[in-house]
């Protein structure tokens, strides 16, 4: 019965930070905002309801950032899920500004990262934040700035993990004389594979790979072969995208992102789908 009730629990889990232990279909909610990522949504309520319906799924991950909206995202989190239900994990990130719709000028001062932290515990009416991500580094800034800054916001309690977004092993080996890493966030999907080494790196160190944007529509090929899995298996191609990110490793945490309770309950079936050795021919898993 649960199988059915709540898909989400068919990915598995992964345990990150040693006791955050969680169902690898995940929701990205950088979707409940207006366009370009900018403003309220053109419907609350469904956002709300998009919320509520995440967690009836078996969905117990949830990634935002201080800069969706800005602030909507969060705002929407807390707006229909807090008081938060038991081991429901709300990771956040930090250091991205918002100049208008589309527009993500990075700043990892440590005054900038000090509001950001304290607006999105605020916010999420949290006193900790379970999972802190740092959003990018900033080459303007030493990273000993915002890396330290990170180091001290944990050991001061608001901060529980910390985990870093578009980042390469080096940057990833240097915020490890800080603190623990337990999460990578990087642009990845079957169509977009330049981080495989980050990802065999995750593996090889238990550290939590999200991959965001899981359908990357501008590879032609890729798309094809998505296409054609998805019609072997009657789904649709953001399913199989999805399927084929849980199946290309252990450590990957997918965040399915829409703004609509249809396709939100259309990801998370992706949970059920198991792919063959045939789908894999037309889309190999990560060497």
């Amino acid at each position: 019965m649960q199988s059915t009730e709540t898909p989400a629990v068919q990915a598995g889990t992964i345990t990150i930070g040693g006791d955050l232990t969680v169902n690898r279909m995940a929701f990205g909610a950088m979707r409940l905002t207006g366009d370009g990522i900018w403003g309220p949504p053109k419907d609350h309520d469904e956002c709300i309801r998009v919320l509520k319906r995440t967690v009836e799924l078996g969905i117990n991950f949830i990634d935002t950032a201080d800069s969706y909206g800005p602030y909507v995202s969060e705002e929407l989190i807390a707006e229909a899920l807090h008081p938060y239900k038991e081991g429901l994990v709300i990771a956040t990130k930090g250091a991205l500004l918002r100049t208008g719709p589309n527009q993500w000028p990075v700043d990892g001062s440590r005054k900038h990262l000090e509001e950001a932290l304290n607006g999105s515990l605020k916010r999420l009416k949290v006193e900790q934040i379970d999972l802190y991500q740092l959003h990018r580094f900033d080459p303007q800034v030493p990273s000993e700035e915002f890396l330290g800054f990170l180091k001290e916001a944990q050991q001061q309690g608001k901060i529980k993990h910390i985990g870093l977004s578009e980042v390469d092993i080096e940057q990833i080996e240097e915020a490890k004389q800080y603190f623990e890493v337990v999460s990578v966030q990087n642009m990845y999907n079957f169509g977009e594979q330049r981080w495989n080494n980050v990802l065999k790196y995750c593996e090889k160190n238990n550290i939590a790979f999200i991959p965001w944007y899981p359908l990357n529509a501008g590879n032609v090929s890729a798309q094809q072969a998505i296409k054609k899995v998805a019609e072997r298996h009657n789904a649709t191609d953001y399913q199989i995208a999805l399927a084929w990110l849980l199946a290309a490793s252990p450590v990957m945490l997918p965040i399915a992102g829409t703004s609509s309770v249809k396709h939100l309950e259309e990801n998370v079936q992706a949970a059920t789908i198991k792919l063959t050795d045939e789908d894999f021919q037309d889309m190999p898993l990560p060497q």
